[in-house]
């Protein structure tokens, strides 16, 4: 079964609209675990408009599942998730002022810098994954920095799912195919929904995890966040 890891950034971004601490972000990550969800993930940025780097911190202490940090490797990023410690730290190569991620890592031209990145987080025990596109040079690229997964970055395919093409998810089964040869481990993630999810699923093989925010509060706000999650480990099995 591909696990579920649930990206609560925008729990932090609702709860921050108002100041104060509701919601309360440690107990809905706490209710997403006990819903069965196999994941926290976070994304913080550096204006902390959403995650605070304290949540980071605080979470560290409360997740009990597997506890994914994702974000660009500055310096400060580094540091905080060198202090954390998360199960996973997952590289972004997002602008400053990105609003959300919108592309992968150019694993070739960044080689070096990746390697040097990912080798301090592996040994300090962190497993590491590398976010790209479904491109094969990427994916090859990718291996050679010595990443342990790397995590597909799905909107493309998304975006074509809703148009009627099926055919969109072709790209990530070569390369899910290609990243399982080379030793890679595979994530995915961005855009992914309950309307989608399952044929993904279906055709991209050795899916180790996916991370899904943005879809699954705003379905939430309809269907319940405990169905929801369900609804997600259903189609995922």
């Amino acid at each position: 079964m591909t696990k579920l890891s649930v990206n609560v950034n925008k729990i932090a971004t609702l709860r921050n609209s108002r100041g104060g601490n509701v919601p309360d972000l440690l107990k809905v990550a706490k209710d997403i675990e006990d819903f069965g969800a196999q994941g926290i993930t976070i994304h913080p940025r550096p204006d902390e408009r959403h995650i605070k780097y304290q949540d980071a911190r605080d979470l560290k202490k409360l997740v009990r599942t597997e506890f994914n940090i994702e974000g660009n490797p500055i310096q400060s990023f580094m540091d905080l998730v060198l202090e954390v410690k998360p199960t996973q730290v997952t590289l972004v190569p997002d602008a400053v002022d990105a609003i959300t991620s919108n592309a992968g890592w150019d694993t070739v031209k960044h080689k070096e810098f990746l390697k040097e990145v990912i080798s301090t987080f592996k040994s300090n025990g962190i497993r590491t994954s590398i976010f790209v596109d479904a491109n094969i040079e990427m994916v090859q690229g990718a291996a050679l920095t010595g990443t342990d997964r790397i995590e597909l970055y799905t909107e493309s395919y998304a975006h074509e799912y809703a148009k009627g093409n099926k055919k969109g998810v072709l790209a990530f089964t070569e390369a899910a195919k290609a990243a399982h040869q080379l030793g890679l481990g595979i994530n995915a993630g961005h855009d992914l929904s309950l309307d989608n999810i399952k044929y993904f699923k279906e055709n991209v093989p050795h899916l180790l995890e996916v991370s899904i925010g943005h879809a699954l509060i705003c379905e939430s706000l309809y269907l319940g966040l405990e169905n929801v999650i369900n609804m997600y480990l259903n189609k995922l099995k």
